[in-house]
């Protein structure tokens, strides 16, 4: 997500922290420590109220973190990818691999809800137990704060609306129930949008009804309508691929450049004589070994270009898209990673014979619009590789992982 920065890791998965988190924390600690505290336990100094807010603030954040860590640990458990999980100001994200069963994927959907709906049960257990042995503390209610909190972000999470949790395990048994995947996906997506609206409109009511909180609703409420609509649109794209493989898509002969060259040396020789926004490398045995954005080679200071090969700014291989001619293009657009943008590296026997980019992709859509306009003939058959015109508009380097809702990971938009 753009604007993180990661800064650690839980169950092996890199972990990352959106700027929006540290904002959300002060927020919570004022609403805990200087409107539930007071109420709930008066005549504390004002210190006291501010030191339990920012615990009961952190504490809700960690317990956030513990329902994405949950989702990455069922996900990593069931042999799926994690890409990594992201702390932001509607909850958090998740970004894994698409599961290959129904049972795998709604496993993954449902560990989520269950950790907060665990955590806050607990939470107000403990609370109900200090409260036996020594009234209101500050403590006991920061616990019914931080339980009652859990409880309700487990609770909407369940929503039935993608990417909530809830709009997950629907799509997760309609696939069980159907065997279509595709109608599984395309039925969760349209329930996300609905509940997107609704949200948006009782946020709006309850915000003309004089409650600012009512504003939350209505973000959460357009988050998940935007959501809903990237899943459809991928589910849509899924059909209209169909059967097509990675052959059929891709560019071919491509532009690249030897990784083993120095920063100035490949600009002066390469960049500035392509029409692409980045390239593959070769290593000397001539194999790819990763792709260098021109974005980053430009923000090589100039005092380094002459000694900084080009290699140690690119992405390496291990970190790209990489599939073979044969696999299908569907599955091959899941490996796709933020740090490469909408670029897919063809590698046969070691040596690279293609890239598929955004541009690929979209001829492709276009050529299944026009079948579906003559009558669908030919529906899911390729449309033949491109020769050598590449990737002359960028070809996505913006994009955002909104393929398939799990590549671009679990939006748990409306928690916190």
């Amino acid at each position: 997500m753009n604007g993180s920065v990661r800064v650690g890791r839980v169950v092996g998965v890199p972990l990352r922290m959106h700027w929006s988190v540290p904002l959300l924390v002060v927020l919570f600690a004022y609403g805990l420590g200087r409107e539930t505290l007071p109420l709930w336990t008066p005549g504390r100094s004002d210190a006291v109220y501010a030191l339990a807010g920012v615990v009961g603030a952190v504490l809700l954040m960690g317990s956030l973190l513990l329902h994405e860590t949950a989702h990455a640990a069922t996900a990593r458990w069931k042999k799926i990818d994690v890409e990594d999980v992201t702390l932001w100001a509607l909850g958090g994200m998740t970004r894994m691999g698409r599961p290959q069963t129904a049972a795998a994927a709604f496993l993954v959907a449902v560990s989520g809800p269950l950790t907060s709906l665990v955590i806050g049960g607990a939470a107000v257990g403990a609370a109900i137990g200090l409260h036996a042995l020594s009234g209101w503390s500050v403590p006991a209610v920061v616990l019914v704060w931080l339980g009652w909190a859990n409880l309700f972000l487990g609770v909407f999470n369940l929503l039935p609306a993608v990417p909530l949790d809830g709009g997950r395990v629907v799509q997760a048994l309609l696939w069980w129930r159907t065997g279509d995947r595709e109608r599984a996906d395309l039925a969760a997506s349209r329930s996300g949008q609905v509940m997107g609206v609704l949200l948006v409109a009782v946020g709006w009511i309850s915000v003309l009804r004089g409650a600012a909180s009512g504003l939350w609703l209505v973000f959460v409420g357009l988050f998940i309508m935007l959501a809903a609509a990237s899943e459809r649109r991928r589910t849509t794209l899924d059909t209209a691929l169909r059967g097509v493989r990675v052959a059929d898509a891709m560019s071919s002969p491509v532009a690249t450049g030897a990784d083993w060259l120095t920063a100035q040396r490949f600009i002066d020789e390469v960049a500035v004589k392509s029409h692409h926004s980045a390239l593959p490398l070769l290593d000397f045995e001539g194999r790819p070994s990763g792709i260098v954005q021109l974005r980053r080679l430009a923000a090589v200071p100039g005092a380094r270009r002459e000694s900084l090969r080009v290699r140690e700014v690119a992405t390496p291989l291990s970190q790209c898209a990489v599939a073979a001619p044969d696999e299908l293009l569907s599955a091959a657009l899941d490996k796709i990673r933020l740090s490469t943008g909408m670029r897919i590296l063809v590698v046969e026997a070691g040596q690279l014979v293609g890239i598929v980019t955004g541009k690929d992709i979209s001829r492709l859509m276009q050529r299944h619009t026009l079948r579906l306009g003559d009558g669908g003939r030919g529906r899911g058959q390729g449309g033949g590789g491109r020769r050598g015109d590449g990737d002359r508009s960028g070809s996505g380097s913006d994009q955002s992982g909104s393929g398939s809702g799990w590549g671009s990971g679990w939006g748990d938009g409306g928690r916190g």
